[in-house]
């Protein structure tokens, strides 16, 4: 961690919190680069949403602190809100009120509010101004979360599961508009999921969190430099099988084949492993999509936490 807190514009240190007996997070260092897609990814259960509640001051940390914007999460006040756009799957909105009552109310509390962005947005997410709330789909009620907190520009965007129950349609068009909206570079985004394919376009750097401790976090370029899928034809020479390397997951057999993926790949390093245990093969190292990596990890917990 450095201490040049307006390069992040998310830090948190040695962050944890509990319910009562169960720790929720666990000593969370996290640094989330201003201008960044930051995708903070794990199961349901990981301690995601705890962690937003947290940098939101909607909970308060157990221990360690968090920093957003530059102010500890503790002392976020109206000003820093105006600069902090927050959308979650279970957003209360008030039901009674028409799109259009929603954003003309919501506009004065902004400075920053944009109307021609809203208008685009109006426009992009075909949302119909003048229906109440209560009679929107869930898709619909999403789109007005996130128009209402894109309109006035934030610095910050949080978005807790914002894809959570969507039908392929309704996910296509926010993605469509997040990917708009991030191109402009101008604004920082937070996005909490449990799925990698919602957020795979749209994210340049990726953590992991399991059991409220993260696993890593890095570049989405370094994620997908570091893992190789490797396949080893032995062509009837010897292969030794026992003592494995920690970073070399899902490993079978079958037959002349062996398979593995590679977790920490150095195209050196990782031919002279393969030399010693199979002296005699032929070795292929192929580059892995974000989602084959995710379902290699959620298979194996070998990957020490680092």
């Amino acid at each position: 961690a450095t201490n040049n807190f307006p390069m992040n514009i998310i830090e948190t240190r040695n962050l944890a919190h509990h319910y009562r007996r169960t720790e929720a997070l666990h000593d969370l260092n996290l640094e989330v680069p201003e201008g960044s897609v930051f995708a903070l990814l794990g199961p349901n259960g990981a301690g995601k949403s705890t962690t937003i509640k947290v940098l939101m001051n909607l909970l308060r940390p157990t221990a360690g602190d968090a920093r957003v914007l530059g102010v500890d999460s503790r002392k976020l006040g109206e000003r820093e809100r105006a600069r902090i756009g927050y959308v979650s799957e279970n957003q209360q909105l008030p039901s009674w009120m028409t799109v259009r009552q929603l954003l003309d109310y919501c506009r004065p509390f902004y400075p920053t509010w944009d109307v021609s962005l809203e208008k685009q947005l109006l426009g992009q997410f075909d949302l119909p101004e003048d229906r109440k709330l209560k009679a929107l789909s869930r898709g619909m009620l999403m789109k007005t979360a996130l128009l209402s907190s894109l309109a006035y520009r934030p610095k910050l965007l949080v978005l807790d599961e914002p894809f959570s129950g969507l039908d392929p349609l309704v996910r296509e068009e926010l993605l469509h508009g997040l990917l708009e909206v991030s191109g402009l570079g101008e604004w920082t985004v937070f996005i909490s999921s449990h799925d990698i394919e919602e957020v795979e376009r749209l994210a340049d750097w990726i953590g992991v969190l399991e059991a409220g401790r993260l696993r890593f976090a890095e570049t989405t370029d370094a994620l997908l430099a570091r893992f190789r899928r490797i396949e080893v034809t032995l062509q009837g020479g010897p292969a030794r099988l026992e003592d494995i390397p920690a970073n070399w997951l899902d490993l079978e057999r079958k037959g002349e084949l062996v398979r593995f993926v590679e977790a920490h790949y150095d195209r050196e390093a990782t031919e002279r492993l393969c030399r010693e245990r199979f002296p005699d093969a032929a070795v292929v190292a192929q580059p892995m999509a974000l989602r084959e990596i995710f379902i290699s990890l959620a298979r194996s917990s070998r990957v020490a936490v680092r």
